[in-house]
């Protein structure tokens, strides 16, 4: 599977330095810098050292894997395209468990702040997706969708242009949206640790 998008490889290329492997697709945005680097071991490589991955497309060619939906054996080239129309996987999806409060309040939502909970698919208009639901369902269902859109969860920031519309979604969502803020605070931490942190950090500035 490809080290970016973690789905099965599609139109694999291959760094030359470095021999690392991804989607053709999830390469792009590392190769319009003026020097790219590798997203995985971050090593400097040149842009016109990169090619087709033949060994891996003959394995994809080569080998069957069940379908994590129904089980079916497809072959890896083509388990992309069953992925995205399977019912299963489909009913999967579905069926995901909702975030929910552990503990309930009783305060109230103030009308004026602005839903960053969750967001509206900007392709399908599919509602009330968090947003890693919102990168999946992207993945499986608006892969090749060449439509320009306005990102959701850019939009709804203070500093978000509700106007501008991204190039490639996707990618933008992939690089820029893999994971959530609140997965990197540590709320337990208390106000004078904060402040002592805080000091000790302009301190040593």
């Amino acid at each position: 599977s490809c080290p970016i998008c973690l789905e099965v490889y599609h139109r694999p290329v291959a760094i030359g330095s470095c021999g690392h492997t991804f989607c053709g697709e999830c390469l792009q945005p590392c190769l319009q810098v003026p020097s790219p680097l590798c997203p995985l071991c971050r090593l400097p490589f040149d842009p016109k050292k990169v090619d087709k991955a033949v060994h891996v497309e003959k394995q994809l060619s080569s080998y069957k894997a069940p379908c994590r939906g129904c089980s079916k054996k497809v072959t890896l080239a083509k388990m992309r395209v069953h992925v995205s129309s399977c019912m299963k996987v489909q009913e999967q999806m579905a069926n995901c468990p909702k975030f929910v409060p552990v503990v309930p309040t009783s305060q109230p939502i103030p009308s004026a702040v602005p839903n960053r909970s969750t967001f509206t698919c900007p392709y399908c208009g599919a509602r009330n997706l968090d947003q890693q639901e919102l990168l999946k369902h992207c993945v499986d269902n608006h892969r090749s969708d060449p439509n320009r859109v306005v990102c959701p969860i850019c939009s709804a920031m203070p500093w978000g242009d509700p106007s501008y519309k991204s190039a490639n979604f996707l990618q933008h969502l992939l690089h820029r949206h893999k994971f959530s803020y609140d997965t990197f605070v540590d709320y337990s931490i208390d106000e004078e640790a904060a402040f002592q942190a805080a000091l000790a950090l302009s301190l040593s500035e």
